[in-house]
């Protein structure tokens, strides 16, 4: 009886997660990369069965798909093509027998929000949704990770921008974002047709998140809100960001700023049993990124 999942984006930090939540499970995983290279290796030296190929080519995932159980799908929010690559997977789904996908989504994501990307999200849960092979859609809000990208700023000023304004959100860790998909992948009949919203354990204000920061790193760090076009320069110049994910970004920020992101739930910890990761706890692990 077959028993692997798939995991896509293995190599990148949620799937990463993801798979080294089923491997302490004791569950043989595949993992679809889009190149060869020491990050795949180093999933290979674990037992990790590696599969390349990319997401917008059918023949690709299906041959992924084959003697696949359940499997989870994450495309980049960076680029365009997740209603492809979705159309692709959940047909390919259905013709390799596959039982149950897990899909990561946003929370925000319907079909008036002015981010191309968060749009795009919803349009591919509705597609999963009409697919005969049942779904979990997991969507979550901002990421803990997304002060990552100003971690060197975070370094050498002991400031971070972003054109939040006063937003309140509750940051998620990638990595209870992926505990959450390894328990359903494991045992994901109870959770089929389901969506989850997914947050972190508190909302914190910008300047509450600073002051964090300034008690981990034990040195003032401060946050100062700048306006879209600062931040487009930003991103531009630092992430080498293309248009699409410069659009999703922007428009994300107007919808913080608006208290679209707000939200509270428990149920990291009522999937999996573990509370999530405090804004401490993830500065804290990470510190060397920010000191």
């Amino acid at each position: 009886m077959k028993n692997k999942v798939l995991v896509t984006g293995g190599t990148g930090n949620t799937g990463g997660h993801v798979i080294e939540n089923l491997l302490s499970q004791g569950i043989p995983v595949r993992a679809l990369v889009r190149k060869i290279d020491e990050r795949s290796d180093a999933l290979a030296a674990r037992g990790v069965e590696i599969v390349e190929g990319d997401l917008t080519d059918l023949d690709a995932v299906t041959a992924a798909l084959k003697d696949i159980k359940s499997a989870f799908f994450v495309y980049t929010i960076k680029e365009a093509g997740i209603l492809d690559a979705t159309a692709y997977f959940a047909q390919a789904a259905y013709e390799t027998g596959v039982e149950a996908i897990v899909n990561l989504s946003q929370f925000g994501a319907n079909r008036h929000v002015k981010s191309h990307g968060a749009q795009n999200h919803w349009i591919a849960e509705r597609l999963f949704d009409r697919a005969p092979v049942p779904v979990t859609h997991l969507r979550p809000t901002l990421f803990a990770e997304w002060f990552m990208y100003q971690a060197m700023v975070i370094r050498s000023e002991s400031k971070y921008y972003l054109p939040f304004g006063d937003a309140k959100f509750a940051p998620i860790a990638t990595e209870d974002i992926a505990r959450v998909a390894a328990a359903i992948l494991a045992d994901p009949a109870p959770h089929a047709g389901k969506s989850y919203d997914l947050f972190g354990p508190k909302i914190l204000s910008m300047a509450e998140i600073a002051e964090i920061f300034t008690s981990v790193l034990e040195r003032p760090v401060t946050y100062v809100p700048i306006d879209t076009e600062t931040f487009i320069g930003i991103l531009k110049k630092f992430l080498n960001a293309g248009p699409y994910f410069i659009q999703h970004v922007t428009s994300l920020g107007q919808d913080l700023a608006d208290g679209r992101e707000a939200g509270m739930n428990d149920l990291v910890e009522q999937l999996t049993g573990q509370k999530p990761l405090q804004m401490a706890d993830y500065i804290l692990k990470n510190k060397a990124a920010f000191a």
